[in-house]
Order: C-alpha cells, then sequence, then structure tokens
C-alpha cells in the first residue's frame, strides 16, 4: 500500500494517449475527445497520423520535449509490456491501461499481467487497469476515459471494478444532478488498489463521501487499514457483489460452514466502520442523500404525508430495521394542530389526508423541520389533481433547501410526478421514487453514524490478567504436522485450548474398556463416551457419542458400541479407544465458539447458538481479530442466542465476561498460530457462573504467512512489550497502547499542566472526548504507533508518558509526539521515551519523523539538539517544524 505517485494518475500536469486515433468508435478516439477540456498538456502518441482532431501528434513517448506523468494506453493488451518498457525510460509517473485481454482471458492474458506488473514495478510506474474505462478526477477538469460525458462537479468519490456499473453510475448522476469529485473504474487492480485510492481519497479535502462497487478485494489488511483510518472522518459505501458460500461446501467443521465468503465481506465491512448496501439502487440512493443533503445523526425520522398507504409503508419498511418513526411531542402535536386538518393522524407518520393543501405541508414542515426530536424528514405525496407535481415541488423546494437536517422527498407516481422529481433534483433535494428506497437510504446512512459511536467505544479492561502458554499450543500443533495429520484428536484440541485458558470439562482417553470403568469410576458418574480418534470429524455421524453412562456396565456397552458403529460407518477409520469425559450436570446454555481461515481474511471468529441446531437454525455471528471484550460483546449482541445468555423469563444468564475472555482468548489463539485453518468448540456449555468445552475440533495445516501478518487486521505487537529504567532510577514498563487504555491517558492528561497540554496540542485542550481517546488508543499498528510508559509500583499501574507516531499513508513519514506527565518530568522519562521512539520508527520502517511545535517548547529544541534533528520556523514564525531523518 502505498501513495507513491498516485498523483501523476488524479492530478496529471501532463496526459500521453498511446492509440489515439480519429476512427469513429474507436477508444483511442473517446479518450482524445474526453481530454480536450483538461487543464493540462495532453500528447496524442500514434506513429502513422500527425493530427487527430485537430491536435499535433506524435509518433513515440521518446519523440516528446518534455517528461510526461500520465499516459493512458488505448492499444491490445499485447503491446501493452513494450509501451511500459518506453514509460519507464521516459519517466513517465502513472499509466491507466484501458486495454482488456489480461488475466480474465486465461494464463496468456495474465502472464501478459505479470510481466506489465514487473516493468511498472521496477520504473516506479503505478497502474491503474488493465481492463478498465479510465479515471476521471474533477480538480484539473481530467478525464482520461472513454465514458461518454464529463460527470457534474461534486464532492464524492466513486471506485468500480465494472466498467459496466461505472456507465450506470454516472447515467443516473446526470439524471438525479449529483456530482463527483473522482469517477475511477480501477479494472483488475494490477497495481492501484481499493486501499491506496481510500488512502489517496481520505487525504483529498474536496472528497467528503466514497462509494465503491467490489467484486473482490485484492491486499485485504491494506484496504481495511485504510478503510478503517478514513471512516472515521468520511463515510465510506459499497456495493460487494457475489454473494455465495461456495467455499464453505468443503468445510470440514461447523463453523467452517456457517462462515461463508459473503458472512466473513460483512464483518470484515463492519469492523472496517463501512456501509454496505445490497443494490445498486441502494447504491444511487445513498450517493443521492449524501450528496445532496447533511448526515441523519440519529434514528429519529418523521414522515410528512398526504396519503396513509404510503405513510403506513414507510413506518413498516422502518420496522424491518427495528426503527419505528419517532413519537411526536406534545408541543409539537399543538403546534400541527394550528395548521392541519382537524382529522389529520396525529401521530408519526404524520397523515395531513388528500385534502391538505401546499401551504399546510409547507408550514407542517418547517414545525417538523424546527423540532428537537427528528434528525430527518421525510416527505411523501402522491398524484394530486388540484396541484401538479412541479407546483408541489417548487413550493417545498424553498422549505426544504439549505436545513441542517437530512431532508428528503418520495413522489409517488410515473411520467405524472417526473416534472415534481427533477425539479427537486435540481434544488439539491434528494428524491426517490417509492417509500423503500428513501427508507434504507435513511437507515443506511444513520447506521454509518451509529457505528461510528460504536467503534468509538472504550472496552473495558478483564478483571484478571490473562496468560498464555505459547510454547505448549506451538508444541501441540508442530507434532500433529510432523505426523503429517491435518485434524488433531479431541484430547489434542482441548489440550491446545486448555494452554489458552479455555475452560474444558475433564477428558481422558481409555484405549480399552477396563480402562474406560477404571477412569470413569475415579471421575465419578455419570460421564460421557466418545470416540477416540484422528480420522473421524462428526463424532455423532459415527455413532461415537453415548451420553449420561451411570454405572461400569453402562461404559462397558458404551465402549463395544462405539467401536462397532466406528467400523460401520467407516472400516478403514482410525479407532484409537474412547475418551471418557465429565458429564456436566449444572443447566446451562450451549453456544459455538469457533474460527475458520478465509481465503482472503484470514482467521474469523464465529459465535453463535450451539448444539443439535447449530447449522438449522444458523444463528450466527462473525469477527475478525484482534478481539478485545467490547468487540467480543458486539459479536455477541447480534445473535439470538444472546438474548437468553442475559437472562430469559426467570431464568438466570450466564457469566458474559467469562465468555468475552473465552472469546478474546479464542482469537488470540488463532492469532498467534497460523496453521488453525478450524476451529469448533460446539458446544461450549455456558453456566449462571462457569463454561465448559465439552467437545473441540481443530484442523490444522501449513501457512506460508508467519504471524502476525496472516491477519486482515494489525494485532497488539506483544514483542514490544519491555521493562525500561530512567537515570533517576524510575522503573518502568514500556509497552504499546492498548484500546483498554483510555482511563489511563484520561488520567495522564489530568496530570498535565496547561503548558504541558499546550506543547502537546498546540491549543489550550480542557479534555479528551470520546472521538479523541479512540482515535488515540484504538489504533492501527501497521501505520501507527504509540509506546506508553508505565509505572506499576504503586497499588494501581499508572501511565507516565508515551511516544506516539502517526503514519502517512505512504509508509515513510509520520507525526512524531513524546509527552510526559508533570509529576515525572525531570526523572529522565521523556530522554528514555524518545531513545526507545527512535528505535520503534527503525521497526516500523520509516524513513522521517516531524512534528510541529510551540517556540516555547524548550524540551523538544533540547531533544532535537541532542539526537541531531532540525527545526525551522513555519507560519511566520509561531510555530516551529521538527524534522528528524531516522539512521539506519
Amino acid at each position: 500500500m502505498s501513495l507513491y505517485n498516485i498523483e501523476k494518475i488524479l492530478k496529471p500536469e501532463s496526459v500521453a494517449v498511446i492509440g489515439a486515433t480519429d476512427r469513429e468508435g474507436a477508444i483511442g478516439r473517446s479518450v482524445i475527445e474526453n481530454l480536450k477540456v483538461f487543464e493540462g498538456s495532453v500528447y496524442p502518441i500514434n506513429p502513422k497520423k500527425r493530427e487527430i482532431l485537430g491536435m499535433r501528434t506524435f509518433p513515440t513517448l521518446s519523440s516528446l520535449e518534455e517528461p510526461v506523468d500520465l499516459a493512458v494506453i488505448c492499444t491490445p493488451i499485447a503491446t501493452v509490456p513494450d509501451i511500459m518498457e518506453e514509460c519507464a525510460q521516459c519517466g513517465v509517473g502513472g499509466a491507466v491501461i484501458i486495454s482488456a485481454g489480461g488475466k480474465e482471458v486465461g494464463r496468456e492474458g495474465a502472464l501478459i499481467e505479470k510481466r506489465i506488473k514487473e516493468i511498472a514495478h521496477q520504473g516506479g510506474i503505478r497502474v491503474v487497469g488493465p481492463n478498465c474505462m479510465g479515471v476521471v478526477a474533477e480538480a484539473s477538469n481530467l478525464n482520461a476515459s472513454f465514458v461518454h460525458s464529463m460527470p457534474l462537479s461534486g464532492s464524492l468519490a466513486f471506485i468500480s471494478q465494472s466498467g459496466a456499473v461505472c456507465a450506470s453510475v454516472l447515467d443516473f448522476a446526470a439524471k438525479e444532478k449529483i456530482g463527483f469529485s473522482h469517477f475511477i473504474s480501477i479494472g483488475s487492480m494490477l497495481d492501484v488498489n481499493f486501499g491506496d485510492l481510500i488512502d489517496y481519497l481520505g487525504l483529498d479535502p474536496k472528497v467528503s463521501s466514497i462509494l465503491l462497487y467490489i467484486e473482490g478485494v485484492v491486499e485485504p489488511r491494506g484496504f481495511l487499514s485504510a478503510a478503517r483510518a478514513v471512516s472515521r472522518i468520511k463515510p465510506i459505501v459499497v456495493l460487494k457483489s457475489g454473494r455465495s458460500d461456495a467455499g464453505a461446501k468443503a468445510a470440514q467443521s461447523h463453523t467452517g460452514s456457517l462462515a461463508g465468503a459473503d458472512a466473513v465481506y460483512d464483518a470484515a465491512f463492519k469492523r472496517a466502520g463501512i456501509v454496505r448496501v445490497e443494490t445498486l439502487e441502494d447504491l444511487f440512493g445513498c450517493a443521492e442523500l449524501m450528496a445532496k443533503q447533511p448526515k441523519p445523526m440519529g434514528p429519529n425520522l418523521a414522515i410528512i404525508t398526504t396519503a396513509g398507504g404510503p405513510g403506513v409503508m414507510a413506518a413498516d419498511y422502518l420496522a424491518r430495521y427495528d426503527m419505528e418513526p419517532a413519537p411526536l411531542r406534545p408541543d409539537t402535536i399543538e403546534k400541527i394542530n394550528k395548521v392541519a386538518p382537524s382529522f389529520w393522524s396525529h401521530g408519526n407518520p404524520i397523515d395531513l389526508t388528500g385534502s391538505a393543501t401546499i401551504e399546510m405541508l409547507k408550514s407542517v414542515g418547517e414545525i417538523c423541520i424546527k423540532a428537537e426530536e427528528f434528525d430527518a424528514i421525510l416527505f411523501m405525496t402522491p398524484p394530486v389533481g388540484n396541484y401538479p407535481s412541479e407546483k408541489i415541488a417548487r413550493e417545498l423546494a424553498g422549505t426544504l433547501a439549505g436545513r441542517d437536517c437530512a431532508v428528503f422527498a418520495v413522489l409517488l407516481g410515473g411520467l405524472e410526478v417526473e416534472p415534481g422529481r427533477k425539479y427537486l433534483n435540481d434544488q439539491g433535494i434528494p428524491t426517490y421514487p417509492s417509500p423503500e428506497g428513501a427508507i434504507r437510504a435513511f437507515y443506511y446512512l444513520y447506521n454509518y453514524e451509529r457505528n461510528l459511536k460504536l467503534l468509538q467505544e472504550i472496552p473495558k479492561e478483564l478483571s484478571k490478567e490473562i496468560v498464555y502458554d505459547r510454547l505448549g499450543a506451538r508444541t501441540i500443533v508442530e507434532r500433529a504436522l510432523e505426523k503429517k495429520r491435518g485434524l488433531l484428536t479431541e484430547m489434542e484440541s482441548k489440550s491446545l485450548l486448555s494452554s489458552y485458558g479455555i475452560p474444558i470439562n475433564r477428558t481422558i482417553v481409555a484405549t480399552t474398556a477396563l480402562k474406560a470403568v477404571q477412569f470413569a469410576h475415579n471421575m465419578g458418574y455419570p460421564v460421557v463416551a466418545k470416540v477416540h480418534s484422528n480420522s473421524i470429524t462428526h463424532k455423532s455421524d459415527a455413532g461415537g457419542i453415548r451420553l449420561d453412562l451411570r454405572n461400569a456396565d453402562e461404559v462397558i456397552d458404551a465402549f463395544e458400541e462405539i467401536e462397532a458403529s466406528v467400523k460401520t460407518y467407516d472400516p478403514d477409520a482410525d479407532f484409537g479407544g474412547v475418551t471418557i469425559q465429565e458429564m456436566i450436570k449444572e443447566k446451562g446454555y450451549e453456544v459455538i465458539v469457533g474460527s475458520k481461515q478465509d481465503p482472503d481474511f484470514g482467521p474469523v471468529i464465529l459465535f453463535g447458538m450451539g448444539g443439535v441446531m447449530t447449522e438449522l437454525l444458523k444463528d450466527r455471528a462473525i469477527g475478525l481479530p484482534p478481539l478485545n471484550r467490547l468487540l467480543a460483546r458486539r459479536i455477541m449482541e447480534e445473535t439470538k442466542v444472546y438474548r437468553l445468555l442475559r437472562g430469559y423469563r426467570g431464568q438466570p444468564g450466564v457469566n458474559l465476561e467469562l465468555l468475552e475472555e473465552i472469546l478474546v482468548r479464542i482469537s488470540q489463539l488463532v492469532t498467534d498460530l497460523p496453521e488453525i485453518a478450524e476451529l469448533d468448540i460446539n458446544p461450549l456449555i455456558m453456566t449462571k457462573n462457569d463454561a465448559y468445552a465439552v467437545d473441540a475440533r481443530v484442523v490444522i495445516k501449513p501457512n506460508d504467512k508467519p504471524a502476525p501478518m496472516h491477519l486482515a487486521i494489525s494485532s497488539y505487537p506483544y514483542q514490544y512489550e519491555m521493562e525500561a529504567e530512567t537515570r533517576t532510577g524510575l522503573k518502568l514498563f514500556i509497552r504499546p497502547i492498548r484500546p483498554e487504555d483510555g482511563p489511563m491517558l484520561v488520567e495522564l492528561f489530568e496530570n498535565m499542566s496547561e503548558e504541558t497540554i499546550c506543547n502537546r496540542f498546540l491549543a489550550n485542550v480542557k479534555t479528551l472526548g470520546p472521538e479523541v481517546l479512540a482515535r488515540f488508543t484504538q489504533i492501527d499498528y501497521d501505520r501507527d504507533l504509540a509506546m506508553v510508559a508505565i509505572d506499576r509500583s504503586g497499588e494501581r499501574p499508572l501511565m507516565v508518558g508515551l511516544t506516539r507516531f502517526t503514519g502517512n499513508p505512504d509508509g515513510e513519514e509520520a507525526e512524531w509526539v513524546v509527552v510526559v506527565g508533570d509529576p515525572w518530568q525531570r526523572h529522565g522519562v521523556a530522554t528514555l521515551l524518545v531513545d526507545i521512539g527512535i528505535e520503534m520508527a527503525k521497526k516500523q520502517g520509516l524513513k522521517r519523523l516531524w512534528a510541529r511545535f510551540l517556540p516555547g517548547n524548550k524540551g523538544l529544541i533540547r531533544m532535537a539538539e541532542r539526537i541531531g534533528a532540525s527545526f525551522e520556523p513555519i507560519e511566520k514564525g509561531e510555530k516551529y517544524l521538527f524534522t528528524y531523518d531516522v539512521k539506519y
């Protein structure tokens, strides 16, 4: 992931079109025609023409008198490698390869793409495509594409893998008067991908929102890293095609079959704060609402209608999302009473009936826009004989335009209401043909704001420190791999879980019926007997389970019956005896907890209703590791079984903190061991106080990605933890910051004087709000790093200072901050943190660190002099810029 040379594609000063022509219908002609409005230089390249469409042509790139920023290549794919060689020799920074016929047509095309990629990488050329329509950037009137028209100017950025979707969106946008800052057909993503463009567009102040059409993601880790960073400041809305669970068919566990590919994409988008829509219509609807109105900041919708039926339809559709129209406050009802017919609905939907006049609609609209109980207003009118739709639209536009809350309209009907829709669109009022489309757009954007708030919550610490036996777990996996076994036995699986502190029921392997009786007697009846095998995946399918055994005779019978059933099920199956297990007597609930390696996003965590109903009911939720308590709880809350676990109809709830802890432990297990392909705990029995993993299945296989690079989201780098001592003898524990550190960070802030705060924030900040705390503690370790210094000598740990990098998306530069609470200053803490910061910068591969600071910050000036950094005045001397080139 890099921003290197992307500006050469989206902000070029010069463009060469290779394959330019004046032949009617040719792509090379369309590109030249579109570039006529470009504000920079355009160079048609064609060895057989002296002039194309009134523009001087050039035979080759090398014949140009100046270097070119962007090359648009419109020639057959087989010619592209040679053209790219010439681009590299001429210093071209970026290329848009429109040519089709690459990997999508088979092996020969894939080899051509591979060669293009090698040349581009060696020459430092960034590539969009191949097999794309090109790029449009409004800022410089760049239309380096073969779309038929320049989109309207606006603040939306649209990126699509599909050219057909690009054309559809552009056509809709023109009709609905939606403008774009960027319109990018990304094609096969040989080089520049969604993550690169999200990073770039996230830094562009002219871009307010980003729309994506995705068929598949390359470099998922970079994609999620970019999306998690940008979605906090700009909405990202995605339409993802290909809702298929085909990959789950070969799964060897319940988790594998339940965690289908599309469900994993859902979980990934949710973790990144991305809004996922279901249809192209919904993408249009969100685009229109985002382009024309402020985002809904809450769920409270007012539905104003002149027809009862559509109002009921809108309310019913809200109910699909567990929402309802906002109740009217008494003062709002009183105000509406003064302007509406006496027989209006007196509730929300606000049905003014067909007798309402335009003046009534406008007055009620004004009341609702000003009312405190509403976050958004929806107007709905059917065709009205007395008032043509355009007249209604003209009158309403004055009421709706330029408001602080989101307002949008549904004009029900066809041709008769089309003039009204057109007028509202021209005035910047989103219009929809049906209540359902309007409600979906409202819900999606409200949900974006809601998810942002959830992502900004500070998770609680677990009430006890979590300890893992990483060596023991690794030994179990490596021994099985050495024996070329892909399926761990239940005993091995439970030992693996136990090494990570996941509670199991007592389990012993008995190779004979006599030993089974002895173990059952020592354990205490009743017991459970299960087949012990390294080849049988599902024990119940093989008749390999016997429950509630209460004496020696029943244990012997169970041993013999299981052995016989297994031989009948599969004569070649391995039979290693049975496991005798403690039968859990305490009443509880059965849940499933598991993990699966997704081919795109790496390990995912699954939670849901367990037992024999698991696959039938499919009550499950999925999340991506790493997890903390809050993220674990969010996964649990998405399931129906969660309501039972909290306590239901007089039945006691379970130990939810323990369940959160188990999910966190599973998350760490699959983080540390990339070889875990599938993991099932089904059932995990949860009781009022305890938990028992009574059945476990683990499938392993070698993984070419080492931990933690197999994850789609960077995990806590525990390898950076260290003990340190300052020059005055203060012993500190230095570690990366964690999401749970919010309260300690607030306490550090409270231990900072006004001067220290001003030096840190360049302003007199009074408090650290939730958004700031989330930004400081919930970091992406791939691009940011904060090392905190903890004093553990007292009754409770205290954060005394920190050193922090906030990385640029290019991965080469970062803003650097070092801050120490006033009580711990002059103890050498800052010096220690500076030195640790430099070492961490090297580990992160950073090349330059920088900071803005106030002239009075003498401590930073002394630090700069000690480490050999430079500083210079900026902003007319009101601030200074500190820069440090990292020395390797």
